[in-house]
């Protein structure tokens, strides 16, 4: 009742401040109530609210996490769950949350961050990762803190934002508690090591409290579904629909699953984790070239199973690491091989276009002294991962279904057919197939607050998902506001994804206009970054009332063109030169009003 008047009566707090400060309390219990309560009165009449802060944070272990898929807030949130249960006070937050004012009055910060892209810190990291890098930047001689960095050694900037993290607040005269580790993809062991040996070295800074600790950030959030990354949902394919034409040179899916009464919930801009199994036939083809038995018992963790089991659902078999290759050159004793093994780009190529069949295939291991056992052969490979699909459908629309729209990855080497993991299980799959799934949220992709507010889309080939489910979404809500979508892909025949819908939309007037760019169906190509170059008057009025801009899809080429090509439009129709370009949009950026969600 009193948080209830609170914000009818002269108050010295903000509305944000009342906000805050009733987000806060109704999370907690009348103990706690109490306590807060007790500490604030307490500060107030001392007069001394600024030292009271540092007393808390003495008191505290910050936990902070970047996370661009998911795997870092899980990291986090796991060690932030043992800090509480040792009785620590936790304060858990995402890096795109955290306040960087507070920095200095932290004692204990623990840190957990992905690296994205060619070495860029993830959406949530990068207001940080800016501000420890800047001028602005305090000293922090009485931080102690540690870093966990996850990345992927496949690419060149491997965990670099950590290594950015780690190095900063080491020059601002903070104390490092643990070296830097840095996770590759299979990261469980080292992240849960990790967990054990900070929480051991930060004892003597902390003192352990009662059960009566505030923890703030650390209590399951408003609808968290208990189906997660590691307790996926077994739910039921429904369809598994072609969606190009029979002349297109790709095939693209429309899948629909079933979420049951699992309860998950979504939002449109999140993506769904899919777990798969490696393709039988590909198996084989492995076991053959290995002459290793199908049927031969193996152990992985405390579970003992066939090899053959163990290389459907266990290990992945489509993508290859640096690590391998180089441990392939050793076992078949190929000059080529170990050559192209010591060359960065060359291995980041070489990956790229091969899988694990391709190395037994072409480079056997045809010396006799060399044999490779099925314990040593689990050893190499690594453990199968997640993929994760931009979510095409809206739940305001298709209630407890899940739509992904799915490029099947094929390519023919040497003769052998070879598929993407993931592409090819979703597009095999039957009505009535099981698959194991989970909900990744994408709080970086997100509709405007205010849904009068007007979109820009552009989102060429599968990149079209997430905006079938925007405009689901605003449909289903009864939005009026102005929305433009830009697409493209090779022919306009064979590969206009859901053209009947957006047709629909047109007609309907939910969606205001679109520009396609259909690249082969004329002389010279046209792709979406030239829509927006001719379309650069009206796009750039469009910002300047406030729109919001989305870009999804291939971040190696497609986003960069894009990106460039609004650069140019804001220099040649907003009059700005190139640095001041850049700035704006790092500004929409900062502003939420400029999210990308590319891969």
């Amino acid at each position: 009742m009193l948080l209830k008047e609170l914000s009818s009566l002269a108050s010295p707090l903000s509305q944000g401040q009342v906000e805050k400060l009733k987000q806060l309390t109704s999370e907690l219990s009348a103990v706690q109530l109490a306590w807060v309560s007790g500490y604030l009165a307490a500060t107030a009449n001392a007069g001394q609210l600024a030292p009271a802060a540092e007393v808390q944070a003495a008191q505290t272990v910050t936990i902070l996490y970047g996370s661009q898929t998911g795997n870092g807030r899980g990291v986090a949130k796991a060690l932030a769950d043992k800090a509480q249960a040792q009785g620590y006070a936790v304060n858990l937050a995402s890096m795109g949350e955290y306040n960087v004012r507070q920095l200095k009055q932290e004692t204990v910060l623990l840190l957990v961050v992905s690296t994205h892209g060619e070495g860029e810190a993830p959406d949530d990291a990068i207001e940080l990762h800016k501000f420890l890098a800047s001028k602005r930047a305090p000293k922090l001689d009485n931080l102690y803190y540690s870093v966990l960095a996850l990345g992927d050694s496949s690419y060149e900037f491997f965990c670099q934002t950590g290594k950015d993290f780690s190095t900063r607040l080491a020059l601002l005269g903070a104390k490092s508690l643990l070296p830097l580790v840095e996770c590759d993809v299979d990261y469980e062991a080292a992240a849960g090591q990790w967990h054990a040996d900070v929480l051991e070295v930060v004892k003597p800074l902390i003192e352990t409290s009662s059960a009566s600790v505030v923890s703030i950030g650390t209590a399951k959030a408003i609808g968290e579904s208990e189906f997660t990354k590691q307790n996926p949902y077994s739910a039921e394919v429904l369809v598994s629909q072609k969606i190009t034409g029979r002349g297109s040179d790709r095939d693209v899916r429309h899948v629909e699953i079933d979420l049951g009464e699992s309860g998950l919930s979504y939002q449109a801009g999140d993506a769904l984790g899919v777990w798969f199994s490696n393709n039988e036939v590909l198996v084989d083809e492995v076991l053959a070239g290995l002459s290793l038995a199908a049927d031969e018992l193996v152990t992985l963790g405390t579970e003992s199973l066939t090899l053959k089991q163990a290389l459907v659902d266990k290990k992945e078999l489509t993508q290859l690491y640096p690590g391998l290759v180089k441990a392939w050159a050793e076992l078949s004793g190929s000059a080529e091989l170990l050559a192209l093994s010591e060359d960065k780009e060359q291995v980041r190529q070489f990956i790229l276009k091969h899988q694990f069949a391709d190395l037994v295939t072409q480079y056997p291991l045809t010396n006799s002294a060399v044999t490779l056992s099925a314990a040593r052969l689990l050893e190499l490979l690594r453990p199968l991962t997640p993929r994760l699909y931009s979510i095409a459908s809206s739940q305001s629309e298709v209630e407890t279904e899940v739509h992904l729209t799915v490029a099947l990855v094929e390519d023919e080497r040497h003769g052998a057919a070879r598929f993407g993991g993931a592409s090819h299980f979703l597009a095999s799959a039957e009505e009535g197939t099981q698959v194991k799934v989970y909900v990744e949220p994408n709080k970086h992709f997100r509709l405007p607050e205010n849904p009068e507010t007007p979109v820009i889309m552009v989102g060429p080939g599968t990149g079209v998902a997430p905006f079938r489910a925007f405009m689901q979404e605003r449909v289903a809500q009864g939005i009026q506001g102005d929305s433009w979508l830009f697409f493209g892909n090779p022919h306009f025949e064979q590969d206009f994804l859901y053209q009947t819908e957006w047709q629909q939309y047109l007609k309907n007037g939910d969606l205001s206009r679109i520009d396609v760019a259909f690249s082969r169906d004329q002389a010279h190509k046209i792709y979406v970054q030239h829509r927006i170059k001719e379309q650069g008057q009206a796009l750039w009025q469009w910002l300047q009332n406030g729109a919001h801009l989305y870009i999804c899809g291939d971040a190696e080429r497609m986003a960069k063109d894009v990106h460039q090509a609004l650069i140019e439009v804001a220099v040649e129709v907003g009059g700005l030169n190139t640095e001041a370009a850049e700035a704006y949009f790092e500004t929409l950026r900062s502003d939420k009003r400029y999210q990308k969600d590319v891969y």
